[in-house]
């Protein structure tokens, strides 16, 4: 009698726990709402840009598409914030939102959830530090991300943050923003920080300027830069040193043989542009980082402009990413949006926030009425919203994300947490990491198609596995075949299927069971993820 109760009392709790599952599908879960956003003016800010892309596109006689659907555009956040598209779970709760609030909630939530500072912090420190584990004795790559995360996510204003990086000092295990300083040594010289890596770093990173080009001799194709620009402003990292106590600053000079076969001669420490900006009292790191991030050095915010477009669109504003101009003219909107970066105290919530309300980047990647292609004009000029093939990293973590129907953040299950990071490890380092060349246009290769074909990660993450796959979840948890496929849809494209497309799926469910009903799903689940709407941002 007890063993027949304790059956009874089995499949009872299992079923409750499946129409509680299947319940999930069909209704937006509780979803912790994110902290309201106190800031003033973004509406006014957007307003401005929106304008300045209304006249570029009038004088370039090109029409704006339509604005893009809202699922689609919170796709498009996520994966330029996060590496990866929303959950099944998150677009339940975005759908619980009004469409006129929908983006702005979205936003929120992204700049709350971990996982977008994490990703923008890897994303800077290919710019800051490279992707290499550089010199292993005085250098901790993981340490410095984790750091910059921390930063980014309590939102540091971005000219504090930079002051920090370039007056670093310490170890660099207690002080893990040292790591941009000691990234530069050359262990096998036995020197200390390298002044000129530092210095091509700092003016690409920092400035949009590429005076490292310069290092070794005058620019003769422009005449703008001389040898002496770059190496007096390397002279400021001259008394940067390293030993046990980790970086510090000695009395030393900087010294560069400027003519070629040459004596070693002293160089004093000089910016290149804007010398009325670099304050007088100080060490020389500390006046180089008041320099850089003087309001009035406006190089400093655009830069900034650019390479957070260039994140959230896939190509920068002005491109390449860290050569932008320092006279007139400037792409529309940069101006702008350098304006308000600079008033808000350098704030790159904001700064995000702005740019994703904008008709720009909320604009289709189709015509109008949904019939044919964009023109090129149309994408070059930003009246249509280009598309671009996701990195790496976000084809992984799109892939890994699809396979689950709730959102694998940092409140997941450490084991699903921990499966992903290898998962995704693995995946990129077979399909090719794209290094630090952020925003460098490569096509895809035959390899990387064939991976996505036949690689084990989609494979693994379509077939039977009630616990870790989307697919057979759904096979088993909705016996509403509609359903089913919208849930596909949704999970894999952040979108609903178009009639065409569930009345065919719907007929292959039909009058199916079991194991058969399973390997429609899975089949379908392997399509999507190898379509060409799943592996390109649009």
């Amino acid at each position: 009698m007890a063993t027949w109760y304790r059956n009874i009392l089995f499949v009872a709790t299992v079923t409750c726990s499946l129409a509680l599952l299947t319940a999930s599908l069909l209704k937006p879960e509780a979803f912790p709402e994110p902290p309201p956003y106190l800031g003033k003016g973004v509406a006014e800010a957007v307003e401005k840009v929106d304008t300045a892309f209304a006249a570029y596109w009038a004088r370039n006689q090109v029409e704006a598409s339509a604005r893009a659907p809202v699922f689609l555009i919170a796709r498009r956040l996520s994966l330029g914030l996060t590496g990866t598209i929303p959950s099944l779970e998150e677009i339940r709760a975005l759908e619980a939102q009004t469409e006129e609030e929908a983006i702005d909630w979205w936003c929120s939530h992204l700049l709350a959830d971990p996982r977008t500072s994490d990703y923008l912090a890897e994303r800077f420190a290919r710019a800051l530090v490279g992707v290499e584990n550089g010199p292993f004795l005085v250098y901790r790559r993981r340490r410095f991300v984790n750091w910059l995360s921390e930063r980014l996510r309590a939102n540091t204003p971005y000219d504090v943050l930079v002051r920090e990086l370039i007056t670093a000092e310490g170890t660099w295990t207690s002080s893990p923003e040292a790591n941009f300083i000691t990234v530069s040594i050359d262990q096998n010289a036995k020197t200390g920080p390298s002044e000129s890596k530092l210095t091509g770093r700092l003016t690409r990173a920092f400035l949009g300027v590429r005076l490292d080009c310069v290092e070794c001799h005058n620019d003769f194709l422009h005449d703008q830069w001389k040898q002496k620009d770059f190496h007096q402003l390397a002279a400021f990292f001259g008394p940067a040193s390293s030993g046990m106590s980790g970086v510090r600053d000695e009395d030393q000079p900087y010294q560069y043989a400027l003519k070629r076969g040459g004596d070693l001669e002293e160089i004093p420490a000089a910016v290149p542009f804007h010398p009325e900006l670099l304050p007088e009292a100080g060490s020389l790191r500390e006046r180089l980082a008041g320099w850089v991030t003087d309001p009035g050095n406006r190089a400093f915010a655009r830069s900034a402009v650019n390479r957070i477009w260039a994140l959230m669109f896939g190509r920068a504003l002005a491109s390449p990413v860290d050569e932008i101009p320092l006279e007139a003219p400037y792409p529309p909107g940069m101006e702008i949006l350098a304006d308000d970066f600079i008033q808000h105290g350098y704030d790159l919530h904001r700064l995000i926030r702005v740019i994703a309300a904008t008709r720009a980047f909320q604009r289709d990647s189709i015509p109008g009425h949904g019939e044919g292609h964009v023109t090129p004009e149309q994408e070059q000029h930003w009246a249509a919203f280009g598309m671009h093939r996701l990195r790496p990293e976000q084809v992984a973590g799109s892939i890994l994300q699809a396979a689950s129907l709730e959102t694998i953040d940092a409140s997941a299950h450490i084991i699903r947490r921990i499966a992903r990071a290898g998962e995704q490890n693995d995946f990129i380092k077979r399909f090719g990491d794209m290094g630090e060349d952020e925003f460098h246009d490569q096509g895809g290769s035959i390899p990387q198609r064939l991976m996505m074909m036949n690689g084990d990660l989609i494979e693994k993450r379509t077939r039977d596995d009630l616990v870790m796959n989307a697919a057979t979840r759904l096979a088993v948890l909705t016996k509403n075949n509609e359903t089913a496929i919208e849930s596909a849809y949704l999970t894999v494209l952040s979108r609903r299927p178009v009639p065409e497309e569930s009345a065919y799926f719907t007929a292959k469910l039909k009058d199916t069971r079991d194991k058969e009903r399973k390997n429609i799903l899975q089949d379908l689940f392997w399509a999507l993820l190898n379509s060409t709407e799943f592996a390109w941002g649009h």
